[in-house]
C-alpha cells in the first residue's frame, strides 16, 4: 500500500489502521515524493489524496495510469459533489471515497480493488491442505485454525502466493512490513519460525540458505 495525504495526522491514522489489518504501507505527504516511490516500489494500491503540494492527485494519478506495473487507485479526498466524483474517475481512480470516512468501508474498499487488478489470483489460496482466506482474514491446515497473528498472516499469505517457488526474506520484508524496516533484523526468521511451529506436522514450509522460503 502507498498512501499520499498531506495531512500528516490523517496519513498517520490510516497509516495505522491499515497496518493493523495487515496490510504494507509506506507514506508520501507530497505528490513528487510519491511518484518516486512509485519508482522504486511495487504497490498493490495507492490511496490518494487530490489536493497535494508538488504534484496534485490528479496529475499523479493520471502518471499511474500509464505504468506497465499500474496500482490500483482509490481516491480519497473532501471533494465530495457529484462532479468531483466524475473528474476523480476520468484522470484514472479505479475507486473514490469521501472524507470523512467510514473506516471499515476503506479496508473493505482497498481489499476489493487489490482482488481486481489483473494478475491477482484467486481469492483463496490452497496449498497442500492449507487453506487461507486474505478477505475473511481466516487460515487453516487440514480444517484446523492456524490462530495467526497479523504479521504471521501477511507472511504465509505471501508465501502461498509465491508457491510452489520461492520468495526470499528481502521480498517478505518488502511486501509484509514497511519501507522502514531494517534489511539486517532478523524478524523474517522469527516470524517464518512461528508460522513454521504453527503449521505443525508434517513439515511444509522449507528454507533454502541463500535463496529463501517455499511452502510446497
Amino acid at each position: 500500500m502507498l498512501v499520499v495525504e498531506d495531512d500528516h495526522a490523517l496519513a498517520e491514522v490510516v497509516t495505522e489502521g491499515l497496518t493493523d489489518s495487515g496490510m504494507a504501507v509506506d507514506v508520501a505527504h507530497d505528490g513528487l515524493v510519491a511518484a518516486a516511490k512509485l519508482d522504486l516500489a511495487p504497490y498493490d494500491v495507492v490511496v490518494l489524496d487530490r489536493d497535494l503540494p508538488g504534484l496534485s492527485g490528479d496529475t499523479l494519478c493520471l502518471q499511474i495510469t500509464e505504468r506497465t506495473d499500474r496500482p490500483m487507485v482509490l481516491m480519497l479526498t473532501a471533494a465530495s459533489a457529484p462532479g468531483d466524483r466524475v473528474s476523480g474517475l476520468t484522470v484514472g481512480a479505479d475507486d473514490y471515497l469521501s472524507k470523512p470516512f467510514h473506516f471499515p468501508e476503506l479496508i473493505l474498499r482497498i481489499r476489493a480493488l487489490a482482488r481486481r487488478r489483473p494478475d491477482v489470483r484467486p481469492r483463496v489460496l490452497r496449498v497442500a491442505g492449507i487453506e487461507l482466506d486474505p478477505v475473511r482474514r481466516t487460515a487453516v491446515r487440514d480444517g484446523r485454525n492456524l490462530g495467526l497473528s497479523v504479521k504471521e498472516f501477511a507472511v504465509l499469505e505471501e508465501l502461498l502466493r509465491a508457491s510452489p517457488g520461492f520468495i526470499s526474506a528481502e521480498v517478505l520484508l518488502e511486501k509484509v512490513w514497511d519501507e522502514n524496516a531494517d534489511q539486517f533484523t532478523n524478524t523474517v526468521a522469527v516470524t517464518i519460525g512461528r508460522v513454521r511451529r504453527k503449521l505443525g506436522d508434517p513439515p511444509l514450509l522449507s528454507t533454502l540458505p541463500g535463496v529463501g522460503y517455499r511452502v510446497a
